[in-house]
């Protein structure tokens, strides 16, 4: 079942822009990434959630998505996410914000995993400006933007492709569909046979 899950855990880059996302499903993602690891059990991380048109129309602007696909600016009008989490370190639990990237990768995993199992999905998106959107969120100095989960219901289907040995690993689009090559389980398992 998890096989599943991770299988469907996509970056999405389009969705239903008519399905809503709650403030109490947002909150119940970040409840699973709170119950994750942390490192030195320091756990640094607070965490913005936007759900409401207004906010999200702040954020999306702020973000770059697909930097592989050529002429692309994210999502069309219409198909934008319905919601957003912000990871945010908090630099007065955790001065050295580079050393928690580890930590912000598993509770972004955590929450994007259990927004598959409610049928949402999303993408993580590292291409934005860190200034810009604390000064939108109004975030106060000690948080840090570490990452944006963009999140909703996606209207899109993506297709994974077995990476052949040497061969290209840049998704790509081709007629509307999003492919997305995946390396091959026996080019990249070491030691013993």
């Amino acid at each position: 079942m998890l096989k599943e899950i991770v299988r469907k855990n996509r970056s999405y880059r389009s969705f239903d822009g008519t399905h809503t996302v709650s403030r109490e499903t947002l909150l119940d993602l970040v409840d699973c990434a709170r119950l994750t690891p942390s490192s030195v059990n320091i756990q640094p991380f607070q965490y913005f959630l936007s759900c409401t048109p207004e906010t999200n129309e702040t954020i999306f602007p702020l973000t770059a998505w697909a930097r592989l696909l050529p002429n692309y600016d994210g999502p069309a009008k219409g198909h934008h996410p319905t919601a957003y989490i912000v990871v945010c370190t908090d630099k007065n639990i955790g001065p050295n914000v580079d050393r928690f990237r580890t930590d912000v990768g598993i509770v972004s995993q955590t929450i994007m995993l259990a927004a598959v199992e409610k049928g949402l999905g999303g993408c993580m998106i590292g291409n934005y400006d860190k200034e810009k959107l604390a000064a939108a969120l109004k975030l106060p100095e000690n948080l840090v933007p570490s990452l944006v989960l963009a999140l909703g219901k996606p209207d899109e289907e993506i297709t994974l492709l077995e990476l052949e040995k040497g061969g290209d690993s840049k998704y790509f689009r081709k007629d509307g569909q999003h492919f997305v090559p995946k390396r091959r389980l026996k080019d990249i398992v070491l030691g013993d046979e």
